[in-house]
């Protein structure tokens, strides 16, 4: 089972914006550290909870402070972009790091209307901006407009999605797919389902790869990973009250306005693995057996404690690597 990792730059109540992306870049070291195959940011807007919104710089930053771990956008929200300009943008990080550099695609906009309408893009064809971005990082063609020096880098795409219309998609484009269960779990099963069962080899990838991204909250208790992932819960319930604010400290108890608003978190936030890290073991035995179609596993989470947070990866890390490789742990 390969591990990667997903930052939206979370910004910490009372951190300035600097301080948030250096907090991600220690991050980003400690996975390449831990031997995690990639770490992507994703893109947002206007969301004072994350430092995340020019993210092919963020990635340049990344690839340059590390040295082996590959690094992309997870994603690049194609409406907000003409498809030459991000080809352009990530090929020129592929020119600079070879092998190093790919990106998630997603039909989302990753912010509210009115920011949306600020960015200046008019609606547009997703499969055909999938197809242009395919073309650019392919073959140079006389005539046409090309993306300088994007051509033949060859940068890979995955397909991004919460639901199981992204999972026909994928398939039929014959690309790999990365479901978002780390906040929309509902439908993960039938959607890697559909995946698999629908996929069409490619020559961008000749059988189905499925990528999930759960939230991760492993501590030395129980108590105080619940503890330590109330900072998820706090975040997903201003979201859903329309409060936009930094990420806030973690709390003993959460103050729900009703029984279907902690339903809905609870539903929401469904899609983690969080305890101690015997009772994480558990998780993720169980994990493998529900889900055997799963090539990776992204980790996200947003611990307040920075030093916590890097511990709950690397126990996470501990218990992925003593359940596929149990004589080698005992060694």
């Amino acid at each position: 089972m390969k591990l990667s990792a997903l930052s939206l730059v979370p910004v910490r109540q009372g951190q300035t914006h600097k301080q948030a992306i250096d907090t991600m870049l220690r991050e980003a070291r400690l996975c390449e550290t831990l031997g995690f195959e990639r770490y992507w940011i994703a893109e947002h807007h206007d969301i004072n909870a994350y430092a995340s919104t020019a993210t092919q710089i963020l990635v340049g930053q990344i690839l340059h402070q590390t040295t082996r771990i590959k690094a992309g956008a997870g994603g690049v929200m194609l409406p907000n972009h003409a498809p030459l300009l991000v080809a352009e943008q990530y090929g020129t990080l592929a020119t600079l790091y070879p092998n190093r550099v790919d990106i998630g695609v997603g039909r989302a906009r990753g912010t509210d209307p009115m920011t949306a309408r600020a960015l200046r893009r008019q609606a547009t064809n997703h499969e055909q901006d999938i197809a242009d971005l395919q073309r650019y990082f392919g073959a140079y063609e006389p005539h046409s407009v090309n993306a300088i020096p994007a051509m033949n880098t060859q940068v890979p795409l995955y397909i991004l999605g919460s639901s199981t219309a992204s999972a026909y998609f994928a398939a039929e484009r014959g690309l790999p797919y990365v479901f978002a269960s780390h906040f929309m779990p509902m439908e993960q099963k039938q959607a890697i389902a559909i995946y698999r069962e629908r996929f069409q080899p490619s020559v961008h990838c000749p059988k189905p790869y499925v990528i999930i991204c759960w939230n991760i909250a492993v501590a030395d208790t129980d108590e105080e990973a619940h503890y330590n992932n109330s900072t998820l819960i706090q975040l997903f319930l201003n979201e859903q009250r329309g409060i936009n604010i930094p990420i806030q400290p973690p709390v003993a108890h959460i103050d729900y306005y009703s029984a279907s608003e902690e339903q809905s978190i609870a539903m929401q936030t469904a899609g983690i693995f969080i305890g101690s890290k015997q009772t994480v073991a558990k998780q993720y035995a169980k994990f493998r057996q529900e889900f055997a179609g799963v090539d990776e596993i992204m980790c996200t989470g947003y611990i307040w404690d920075e030093g916590k947070m890097h511990q709950s990866y690397r126990l996470f890390k501990e218990i992925v690597d003593e359940y596929e490789n149990p004589t080698r742990s005992k060694q």
